[in-house]
């Protein structure tokens, strides 16, 4: 099996490594506290990314526009689901050393295991899609850089970010974690300038509404462009090979870490989607512009109700959102194919791959927005796949050990499966049977 630029599996940790060293002392209990934290700091920040990522952008702006405040619950909703799934996901990884691709290849029939490769493999082209759409766009609006060359210089620059792997995890975990940062620092920027009506934040952050046909479909894809598939592969992996559990004691620890670490990171990346929303709320929906559908009109459309600078804040997050997410979707590719199939392809052919479809768009002129719905529905189609696949393996003792989930974990995660599941049937019946 070739590993040459993978990113599909870490190394397992020298014991010369600073940050297993100190994971080791928080394990032991020889730190406390913060500090204790700190070097588990790093898996559920990149999968985050995947619930910021420009999909986010075109479907929060949209809702907010439309609806004012009334869809903030769908987020919370979205987000307490994702909180669930990507916990599950890591805790795969700590309690089996192996990637939830991985555990499917060794435990489902071949045929199915195929099927899975190629449906997800679509999954992460589909989400590439949005993503580099997202980086291109911002690039081109806050710069002016023509479309085709912005595509080509985030090709480039996402590459340059995925070689930070060949230092180990830790460089690329602080790089992603930074750029989610910034994302939620503009947003707060975001917050401050448009001054949203907090009253009606937390209201309607709890209570839920859906008026019409219209609000339903916006709902749905609130939800499918917050859980991703790829992210749900994806941070199996991260949490595989990192801190390797020498022991089950060790392995309960390691979990209730990366609990809480995915709690923090979730938490910001619902912070972000939520204010994508009220801000759209509170200057466009107030301010009677209710038909904002897509990015560029949002745009175009803050510069005199807030000012260039709101505009130029929102385009940097919008850019750091689309660099690091599509980042986040090649390594999620990468461990699609090696977990699914066995093998690896050079990164950098991964990389012009993925991106090949966005060129072809860019090039042939078509509308970017139109290319996000598709891509969203793309994914609402392949979701169930990694969903029914986690909670079939973290329920079964034999595969978890210690870290089986607990009948709630399986009532719940299967509960929002079935919502998840019928939001997508109901996605994919409007847009192809009107």
């Amino acid at each position: 099996m070739s590993h040459t630029n993978s990113l599909a599996v870490e190394k397992a940790p020298t014991a010369e490594n600073p940050t297993v060293l100190a994971a080791r002392d928080a394990i032991n209990g020889k730190v406390k506290g913060i500090r204790a934290l700190l070097p588990f700091l790093g898996p559920a920040f990149i999968a985050s990314i995947a619930y910021i990522d420009p999909g986010n952008f075109a479907t929060n702006i949209q809702s907010g526009a439309r609806f004012g405040y009334k869809m903030l619950w769908v987020i919370v909703l979205a987000n307490l689901m994702a909180m669930l799934l990507q916990n599950m996901s890591a805790k795969l990884g700590i309690a089996t050393g192996k990637s939830l691709p991985e555990i499917c290849r060794e435990r489902m029939p071949k045929w199915l295991t195929y099927i899975m490769w190629i449906v997800s493999e679509f999954a992460a082209m589909a989400t590439d899609l949005a993503e580099f759409l997202g980086a291109t766009l911002a690039l081109n609006l806050l710069a002016g850089i023509p479309m085709l060359f912005a595509t080509i210089i985030t090709g480039v620059v996402t590459y340059l970010i995925l070689m930070l792997e060949k230092y180990g995890f830790r460089p690329l975990e602080k790089f992603i974690a930074a750029f989610a940062i910034l994302v939620g620092l503009c947003y707060l920027v975001e917050t401050i300038i448009s001054k949203p009506d907090f009253t009606m934040i937390a209201y309607h952050s709890v209570v839920p509404w859906l008026g019409n046909n219209e609000s339903i479909m916006l709902a749905v894809g609130v939800i499918g462009a917050t859980v991703m598939p790829h992210a749900i592969y994806l941070h199996s992996s991260l949490t595989q090979n990192r801190i390797v559990p020498r022991n089950d004691l060790e392995k309960i620890k390691i979990q209730k870490f990366s609990t809480k670490e995915i709690f923090i990171a979730m938490m910001l990346a619902g912070f972000v989607n939520l204010a994508m929303m009220y801000m759209a709320a509170s200057v466009f929906h107030a301010s009677g512009k209710n038909d904002i559908a897509d990015l560029t009109t949002a745009y175009h459309t803050l510069t005199p109700l807030l000012g260039s600078a709101a505009a130029s804040v929102f385009l940097i997050s919008l850019l750091a959102s689309g660099i690091s997410s599509s980042v986040v979707g090649t390594m999620a590719g990468q461990v699609i194919m090696q977990g699914f199939v066995g093998f690896t392809i050079p990164l950098w052919i991964r990389r012009l791959v993925t991106m090949l479809p966005t060129v072809i768009i860019v090039a042939m002129g078509v509308d970017p927005t139109k290319t996000l719905i598709i891509s969203q529905v793309i994914l609402s189609v392949v979701l169930p796949f990694p969903i029914i696949a986690l909670i079939y393996f973290t329920q079964k003792k034999d595969v978890m050990g210690v870290l089986t989930n607990k009948p709630i974990t399986t009532v719940l995660s299967s509960l929002f499966a079935l919502i998840i599941l019928g939001l997508n049937i109901w996605l994919v019946a409007q847009t192809f049977l009107g």
